[in-house]
């Protein structure tokens, strides 16, 4: 079983990482990320679902020419996860 994170070990998470925020209703974190043109998002997309599919753990994401808009949340827990912090730190640098 995955363990949900505490209200305080998200808080500490939005801290580290301002560009992410809480998705509003729901358990989760989202980003937009802008990218050069679509080919550098496409990359970044290819690259991360590697990542993903090695984690086991698969964002929810909408791409439309340069920019990827992602949400990540844990399904297993119903909220946020050591997973989603994980992956948001991943995504982050493949960013950059």
């Amino acid at each position: 079983m995955v363990k949900k994170l505490s209200r305080q070990e998200i808080d500490i998470f939005l801290q580290e990482n301002p560009n992410w925020t809480l998705v509003k209703e729901r358990e989760a974190v989202e980003i937009k990320y802008v990218f050069k043109n679509f080919k550098a998002a496409f990359a970044f997309m290819t690259q991360m679902a590697m990542h993903a599919e090695q984690m086991c753990h698969h964002p929810e994401w909408f791409n439309v020419y340069n920019q990827v808009h992602v949400v990540l949340t844990t399904h297993d827990c119903d909220g946020l996860s050591e997973k989603d912090v994980k992956m948001a730190k991943i995504m982050d640098k493949l960013a950059t």
